[in-house]
């Protein structure tokens, strides 16, 4: 069974998540499912599982491109940019993977959804902590 980033998003918009913390969830989703293969390297079923974590991270990726490539977008320019050249950083890697799986090729792949995520947390914390003294 295939996981779809884009139902998660939809569904998670319904149920009132901000688009910082969707976005947040599905990298750490994205992450975590590269992190359990590499943790599994030599489960049986290893293949289909890195298809499907590598699937699911270009769909998130792809996800995020599209919408940093809208003119509306809000963010920076440069910001954007930076983001975009990193998601074909990632493109390239995870297709490397597919090609040529190592575990050890997985790490930078994970470092950067992770990271990403916490990130996006810890902003969101730290604007609702000013909020709160604001108040």
């Amino acid at each position: 069974m295939s996981i779809n980033p884009f139902n998660i998003y939809q569904n998670a918009h319904k149920d009132g998540m901000s688009p910082r913390e969707l976005e947040a969830s599905l990298l750490t989703r994205a992450g975590l499912m590269l992190k359990r293969c590499q943790d599994n390297w030599d489960a049986p079923n290893r293949d289909q599982r890195i298809e499907e974590a590598i699937k699911f991270n270009q769909k998130v990726w792809s996800f995020f491109q599209s919408e940093l490539s809208m003119p509306d977008n809000p963010l920076p320019k440069n910001i954007r940019e930076d983001i975009l050249n990193l998601s074909l950083f990632l493109d390239k890697r995870l297709f490397e993977i597919l090609a040529y799986p190592e575990p050890q090729k997985l790490t930078i792949a994970i470092n950067i959804n992770l990271n990403l995520a916490a990130g996006l947390m810890t902003r969101r914390d730290e604007l609702s902590d000013q909020l709160g003294k604001a108040v």
